[in-house]
């Protein structure tokens, strides 16, 4: 799969054939270690989830901190091994400024028998947006954050993909405000014959279309940024339900029970329940969202509290048929203000590929398949490490002379 000979390669820059001398040990936590590449040194435990373990490293290659993540048991079952392959496909797949970018992906082992363990290297920020909501943040801000959050969503709605977990922690920044969409796990393919489970995003930013069973289309995304944008100003979670049901129950005690029209449309057992549900009458958004929350208006008055809660009640609406979609979210006069093409209508990337993850495999089927993916990525990723180091050394030789 590898070319026969290996080259040489300084700071253990993987190229050629794997070798143990390439990787090294470092322990990370109480229980996890890390078997990285030697180009990554002063590994730094920076949190951990569901998903995997991160880590901040320095890359001697490329002269910049990253951010490395090792796949938490991805091959233990069926579910976690999808994931696995459907993160990776879809980071490798993308490329826009607000959305995480891929740097490098390796596994220390060398062939699909022994394949265990899945590292992604990636971008390193400075912060995840559960502590900048805890922050005093002014108009500018919050618009601004907003506008980089539905940028990156537009670029991966363009791709077919709907992110489907979107939440604070998912959502990373740097000092400068700039922000990046990142865990792409549970992303799923518009448009597929495919029935939400209730697990399938965290159950506070989970759209009210996912929570009753009745499919979802990509503004399903635009809800969770609706409850970030809400969460932001309030400092709290917006709907905080303590289970499935419960999570319904807060948000038509906000809300108000939806029309009719939108009940019709449930399954019979969904419809029989939600019927049965005392009925709500909801609040005004001016009453959920008072002035005392908002910062002062700015902008010579183009953002205003005004502005901010007419969009906030177009992203929190119940029915997913009435809610504002992306275009028009960007195009709403409190996220205009920063409006870029460029960055709106950035290159589309090639639509994602649903057919291998749509599929049922086992769990050693998805193993062959993330491996293969891997060390394809491996042997491109072989090509470019050359390509730098060539330049590095051209560009010392250069400076000597």
């Amino acid at each position: 799969m590898f070319a026969a000979n290996a080259t040489s390669c300084p700071s253990g820059a993987h190229v050629g054939n794997k070798s143990d001398e390439e990787f090294y040990d470092v322990p990370v936590g109480a229980d996890s270690m890390f078997r990285v590449l030697k180009r990554y040194q002063n590994l730094k435990s920076i949190g951990s989830g569901a998903q995997g373990f991160v880590c901040s490293a320095y890359d001697v290659i490329l002269k910049q901190n990253v951010a490395i993540k090792k796949l938490s048991k991805p091959f233990q079952n069926a579910t976690h091994a999808k994931r696995a392959y459907r993160e990776f496909c879809i980071m490798n797949l993308v490329n826009h400024k607000n959305i995480i970018s891929l740097l490098n992906a390796f596994t220390p082992q060398k062939t699909v028998d022994e394949f265990i363990d899945v590292y992604l290297v990636m971008e390193l920020m400075d912060a995840n947006l559960c502590q900048v909501i805890q922050m005093e943040l002014d108009h500018e801000r919050i618009s601004y954050l907003l506008y980089q959050m539905l940028c990156g969503i537009k670029h991966l709605h363009s791709a077919g993909i709907i992110h489907r977990d979107l939440k604070p922690s998912n959502i990373v920044v740097k000092s400068d405000c700039t922000l990046k969409i990142l865990d792409f796990g549970l992303a799923r393919t518009a448009g597929t014959n495919f029935s939400m489970t209730p697990y399938v995003v965290t159950r506070y930013y989970r759209s009210p279309e996912i929570i009753l069973a009745m499919g979802y289309s990509d503004n399903a995304d635009i809800w969770s940024v609706g409850c970030i944008f809400g969460e932001m100003l309030r400092g709290t979670v917006v709907f905080q339900g303590a289970d499935h049901i419960d999570q319904w129950n807060k948000i038509i005690e906000q809300l108000g029970t939806p029309s009719t029209e939108f009940m019709n449309r449930l399954l019979p057992t969904v419809r029989n329940y939600v019927a049965n549900r005392p009925r709500y009458p909801g609040y005004e958004i001016e009453r959920l969202f008072p002035d005392i929350l908002f910062p002062a208006d700015s902008r010579q008055g183009q953002l205003t509290a005004a502005s901010a809660r007419d969009l906030l009640s177009k992203m929190l609406v119940i029915d997913p048929q009435l809610r504002i979609t992306v275009e028009e979210a960007l195009n709403h006069p409190y996220i205009r203000v920063w409006y870029d093409d460029s960055e709106v209508n950035a290159p589309a990337p090639n639509v994602y590929d649903h057919s291998v993850d749509e599929q049922e495999h086992t769990i050693e089927e998805w193993k062959q398949l993330i491996f293969e993916e891997v060390t394809r990525y491996e042997q491109q990723m072989m090509v470019a490490t050359l390509e730098q180091l060539n330049q590095q050394r051209d560009l010392t030789d250069e400076q000597r002379n």
